[in-house]
């Protein structure tokens, strides 16, 4: 993505920004932030910023810079640089939603799982 070297007004700047995370706090639904996130971004930009999320994740489960390497194709220098923002608070928080939405769906197949189980056995 090619960015301008010309700077805009900070305040429209900051105005602009707000609108655009607006716009993705008022996605409701999966389908609808992936139908805006396709469409939004280009096939590489979305690429990459899924993949930053995924350095990001891999490492806080241990993985090691290797694995994320040959697994999600990046270079350790975008391992090492993500590594360093994971400190950050919009980035933590990213982080925490992806490990909230991990453990509810295995929770979620556990319940599953186990519920059938007791229906058929006529217990509640």
């Amino acid at each position: 993505m090619r960015r301008s070297n010309l700077k805009i007004n900070a305040s429209l700047e900051k105005q602009i920004e707000k609108a655009f995370a607006q716009v993705l706090a008022d996605l409701k639904t999966f389908q609808e932030s992936y139908e805006f996130l396709k469409d939004f971004f280009k096939t590489s930009e979305l690429e990459a910023y899924s993949k930053r999320l995924a350095v990001a994740y891999w490492l806080k489960k241990g993985r090691s810079y290797l694995n994320i390497k040959n697994n999600l194709k990046v270079s350790t220098a975008t391992i090492a640089e993500i590594a360093g923002m994971m400190k950050k608070k919009g980035f933590s928080l990213g982080i925490r939603k992806l490990e909230a939405e991990e453990w509810a769906s295995q929770w979620a197949k556990k319940i599953g799982k186990a519920w059938p189980s007791r229906l058929k056995k006529g217990s509640k």
